[in-house]
């Protein structure tokens, strides 16, 4: 398993936080999301043997939001 912080641009509504929720949470291999609004960030567990933190970055970027920043950790 593997932690992502991906970092974006700034978040405007919480529809935006729901429709990245659902995005990365429908992704194979995503055990947890959360989207912290207020500090505009996406903090996700993932089992790496499925997908990637570039998987879900790509994942998000195709809503239209952009990734700014991602730090990985194995845990």
């Amino acid at each position: 398993m593997e932690k992502a912080i991906l970092q974006l641009g700034a978040l405007t509504c919480p529809s935006c936080m729901q429709k990245i929720e659902h995005a990365v949470a429908g992704q194979n291999g995503v055990a947890s999301v959360k989207v912290l609004f207020n500090a505009s960030k996406v903090k996700t567990e993932y089992d790496a043997s499925v997908t990637s933190a570039d998987t879900l970055k790509q994942a998000i970027e195709q809503l239209g939001y952009e990734v700014q920043n991602v730090k990985v950790k194995a845990i």
